[in-house]
């Protein structure tokens, strides 16, 4: 798979935080994120999932997530906002590659990534947490476009 490394500056976002199977929480996190954005009338720049934790690693039930939207510094988290995070992805040097999800497969796109990147000469992922940005609703047309996140460091 095509990436490229790239400096990604830090980002403001607020959102959910779940626990649990990817394949269930993320979906249940945007159910509730998209609930949360249209009753607070927000206009997100953004739309991200984030990744915590390897799943190869960790038991399917300790999968950490959060399913978040991009907000501009200083933003304050509206009243009745249960459970909503206010957070930042860290900025840093990323490898940064472009899928098209079909059918819900989003862990192939990301396979085939960590596939290419541990092939990597130079740069090795670094531990922080991963993400993807949605640049498509692929509830409406079917498929996703979204971009992987990656944290690398140069090899030492």
């Amino acid at each position: 798979m095509d990436y490229r490394i790239t400096q990604t500056d830090a980002r403001n976002v607020a959102g959910f935080h779940l626990v649990g199977p990817w394949e269930k929480t993320v979906k249940q996190g945007f159910e509730q994120l998209v609930l949360w954005v249209e009753s607070n009338q927000l206009s997100p720049r953004e739309w991200m999932a984030v990744y915590y934790d390897n799943p190869e690693e960790v038991p399917a039930e300790k999968l950490r997530c959060a399913t978040v939207v991009a907000v501009e510094e200083g933003f304050a988290v509206p009243e009745n906002s249960a459970g909503v995070i206010l957070t930042q992805i860290d900025g840093g040097d990323y490898a940064v590659a472009r899928a098209r999800v079909e059918n819900h497969d989003f862990a192939a796109a990301w396979y085939q990534f960590f596939d290419s990147l541990l092939k990597d000469e130079r740069y090795s992922i670094a531990p922080r947490p991963t993400f993807e940005a949605y640049l498509n609703d692929g509830n409406a047309e079917g498929y996703w476009e979204i971009e992987m996140y990656v944290p690398v460091a140069l090899r030492g």
